[in-house]
């Protein structure tokens, strides 16, 4: 069973990208004892070795990313609100109305906007634009503010933690579950030698995997992700892309990368041999970490393995901790067989 303790400790920090650092110390205490090797890079990648009981032909790296999405104070109003930018695909419904927190002091607020009363007839029919919001932190003004908040703090969802009956509710399960999913496995007795990296600014454009492929140098690689799972009563058939309590999620294409043929049959396989359930995705739809990491100095082979999750890059995300406990078995055994081959 994976540590679901460790799971909401990594959830419940804050790391919007580029600000990783919360859930950068987080991960460093938790594998330090294990790894054989640990450094942080010049773009506060966590890139870690650990010896296994062979050492294969191939290296192999596994990666997941320590940021979630989330927003950046640009400018504080007369007023003492905050204007404000997304960090990250952010969608305006997912930004209304929401509770965050505000730098390192994690100050409370709320984003506002226009008053229902004063809203024309078109504009209650949407939500308003990101840019048209402010966050009210209860300031009587810009010089109170100030002795709060700063220009470039980072701004988290405000959101509960909840493991109840099978599910976790939290914001940035993605890809703080890949986080917990590479930290079991670098506390785990390996089979062979691996290499893992935990990085930064995926939410941007995959900017930290790229410049810890480059240093690693594998052979192969595997993504652990959270994906969109939308089983959901407003979407049918392949719209659905996968399914919460459907298993894990091995994709074959996305809009960053065409995977490993072979590695994702293997994936399957290794399903299909442990007895968990599998499932891939039925749009060619988003893109991770695999994007720059397949591209990578002579090309690297690649597969990613994901857990489906509902309502992602929102304040209250959702998935199943069986689909968690299959990603980390396929996720394994995988590493595994290929290294083997």
């Amino acid at each position: 069973m994976l540590d679901y303790k460790l799971l909401e400790r990594l959830c419940t920090a804050d790391g919007i990208s580029g600000q990783e650092d919360e859930v950068r110390n987080i991960i460093l205490e938790e594998i330090a004892p294990f790894a054989d090797d640990v450094r942080t890079d010049n773009s506060g990648n966590i890139l870690v070795f650990k010896k296994g009981k062979k050492t294969p032909s191939k290296k192999m790296l596994i990666s997941a990313h320590m940021d979630e999405v989330g927003f950046i104070v640009t400018y504080i109003n007369k007023d003492g609100t905050l204007k404000f930018e997304a960090v990250g695909g952010v969608n305006d419904s997912a930004a209304f109305a929401k509770n965050v927190k505000i730098g390192k002091n994690k100050i409370r607020g709320v984003v506002c906007s226009k008053p229902v009363h004063l809203l024309k007839a078109d504009e209650k029919k949407k939500y308003p634009p990101i840019s048209s919001l402010c966050i009210d932190i209860g300031a009587k003004d810009r010089e109170e503010a100030e002795k709060y908040v700063s220009l470039g703090d980072m701004i988290a969802f405000d959101s509960p933690y909840e493991n109840k009956d099978g599910r976790i509710i939290s914001k940035a399960i993605d890809d703080r579950f890949g986080c917990l999913v590479l930290t079991e496995l670098i506390k785990s007795e390996l089979e062979y030698d691996m290499y893992f990296s935990f990085v930064v600014q995926e939410e941007v454009g995959l900017r930290g995997s790229r410049t810890a492929a480059f240093t690693v140098d594998p052979d192969c690689a595997i993504v652990i992700e959270a994906t969109t799972a939308s089983d959901v009563p407003f979407a049918e058939n392949e719209k659905r892309v996968c399914s919460a309590g459907g298993g894990a999620v091995i994709t074959f294409m996305d809009r960053a990368t065409i995977y490993d043929r072979e590695y994702y049959n293997i994936g399957m396989e290794c399903a299909k041999e442990l007895g968990v359930k599998a499932q891939t995705k039925t749009m060619i739809a988003g893109g991770n970490d695999a994007g720059a990491i397949h591209c990578s100095r002579g090309g690297v082979r690649t597969m990613a393995v994901s857990v489906p999750c509902r309502y992602i890059h929102s304040s209250s995300s959702l998935a199943c901790i069986e689909d968690m406990e299959a990603v980390y078995s396929v996720v394994k055994a995988s590493a595994e067989k290929i290294l083997s081959l």
